[in-house]
């Protein structure tokens, strides 16, 4: 369940860009993260918006996140903006990470791009924490785009600004010019993310990961396969045309949800049997492969039958 917390900062970070800091209104500490995690709000406007936290893991007492001001905002980050004030109390779930940190690497590459800089952020201060080495590529398109530069100041920052370089961050030439036992992370806009993952698929696969803020596909609407959930021993039947989170829903099935374009893993469901259209942009690919998870939100089923643990 989410707790309310108090806006108790609201800063400015870089053009377009605002910093957010929340706190327990009683002083009490706030559910541990780890580096990459991310925390839901649950807006005025009755949407629900996922946020990376930026700040130190070993802050307990704050939870900052930061916020870009969307043009094409579905009603977020514009209500984040526009509406929401110092001393506003906001339901924010606890803390969940699908971008997870491998503290043990020798080496560790991050890239970042505009306000995906936030949960690499949040990973830079957690290696120099643990005194590990790493080199942080950051693009943006102009400099006053670039936020959190106090924060990340030091050798390992890599500042690159596209208006001043002539052209995109070479991301093929990073990953290629990175060692075997080189972790690599990646958040930034499609684009960059496409880039990065057509370059580290020749890389083992637990040696890097991406987080994306959008769909990279369209939900599973084809149809024609029932679920069977075996928690509610409810059979039912995904008609042509619906989701699978349109037929649970109708069947009245209260199922956590969030974005809605599996990229936050609030529905993440065990798979007991069948093999799911995985149209998610969380989970590896050998994840996918094993089959023993999925967003229920977007994916839907390649078999007859799909057996879910609700």
């Amino acid at each position: 369940m989410p707790q309310k917390l108090r806006l108790v900062r609201v800063e400015y970070a870089a053009a377009g860009i605002h910093l957010y800091e929340f706190r327990d209104p009683a002083g009490q500490p706030l559910p541990a993260f780890e580096a990459g995690a991310h925390v839901d709000l649950q807006l005025g406007n009755g949407q629900m918006r996922q946020y990376s936290l930026l700040n130190a893991p070993g802050e307990r007492h704050r939870y900052v996140v930061g916020i870009k001001r969307d043009p094409a905002s579905r009603g977020g980050s514009a209500w984040v903006h526009d509406e929401l004030r110092v001393g506003d109390l906001l339901p924010v779930s606890a803390p969940r990470c699908h971008f997870p940190l491998d503290e043990t690497r020798a080496h560790t590459l991050l890239i970042g791009g505009g306000i995906g800089i936030t949960p690499l952020a949040c990973m830079a201060q957690r290696l120099r924490a643990l005194g590990r080495p790493y080199t942080l590529h950051y693009s943006v398109r102009r400099r006053d785009e670039a936020a959190l530069l106090d924060l990340l100041a030091g050798p390992e920052l890599h500042l690159h600004v596209d208006e001043e370089r002539g052209g995109l961050l070479d991301i093929p030439t990073l990953v290629a010019g990175a060692a075997s036992d080189t972790a690599l992370y990646c958040c930034g806009p499609g684009p960059m993310l496409d880039a990065f993952e057509a370059a580290a698929r020749t890389r083992p696969e637990l040696t890097w990961r991406v987080e994306r803020f959008t769909a990279t596909a369209e939900a599973a609407s084809a149809g024609g396969y029932q679920v069977r959930l075996a928690a509610s021993g409810k059979v039912l039947f995904v008609p042509e045309g619906r989701t699978l989170l349109d037929t649970l829903r109708e069947a009245g099935m209260d199922v956590p949800t969030s974005c809605e374009q599996g990229i936050c893993g609030t529905c993440e469901t065990r798979v007991i049997s069948g093999r799911p259209d995985h149209r998610d942009a969380l989970l590896s690919d050998e994840e996918k492969r094993s089959n023993r998870t999925m967003m229920i939100c977007c994916s839907g089923s390649l078999d007859d039958e799909l057996v879910l643990d609700l």
